[in-house]
């Protein structure tokens, strides 16, 4: 395996990520081989195609939604807590480079974790950037672009997101 991975770094990770992520895998046992894999994470409805950068930097909380087509990227870890819903085709992204010089503008690779508090819920073809927290109980709208973090109970939207309103906290 170590030639093969020379010549294709992540083939384990993305044969499992195919393998897991597949519409004819059980989806009730997604949740237990994702742990037996090394994630944290309790019960929870992981639908097919998410795409996980590493299964040992996730944490999903118990009750958790994540919708077709979600991709984490985990060059630092991710934690969504508990009764959250992650609509399709949200992108988590914890890596980003410094600005580099004129020769090559993408310098340094850094990586800052993501946090997402329980009961959170995230419309649809979102983006969570690096170093990102989400308090409990917020909402982003679908197609927001979230770069700084968000209180607890509001919603969000928008490219870059800002914050609408506030919800109640009850």
């Amino acid at each position: 395996m170590s030639v093969l991975n020379t010549i294709w770094p992540g083939l384990g990770r993305d044969l499992l990520n195919g393998i897991i992520g597949s519409a004819v895998f059980p989806r009730p046992l997604r949740w237990r081989v994702l742990r037996a894999l090394g994630m944290s994470v309790e019960s929870a409805n992981i639908s097919p195609s998410v795409w996980f950068g590493s299964f040992s930097r996730v944490t999903i909380g118990g009750g958790t939604f994540i919708n077709y087509g979600c991709m984490l990227n985990t060059s630092a870890p991710i934690r969504i807590g508990k009764d959250c819903d992650v609509g399709m085709r949200v992108t988590f992204v914890t890596s980003s480079h410094e600005i580099g010089s004129a020769h090559r503008r993408a310098g340094t690779a850094t990586a800052k974790p993501i946090e997402v508090g329980n009961g959170v819920w995230i419309g649809a073809v979102s983006t969570i950037l690096p170093g990102v927290t989400i308090g409990e109980g917020a909402i982003i709208a679908a197609g927001a672009v979230v770069s700084r973090d968000c209180e607890a109970h509001s919603l969000y939207a928008g490219v870059p997101a800002r914050k609408v309103r506030e919800l109640p906290s009850v």
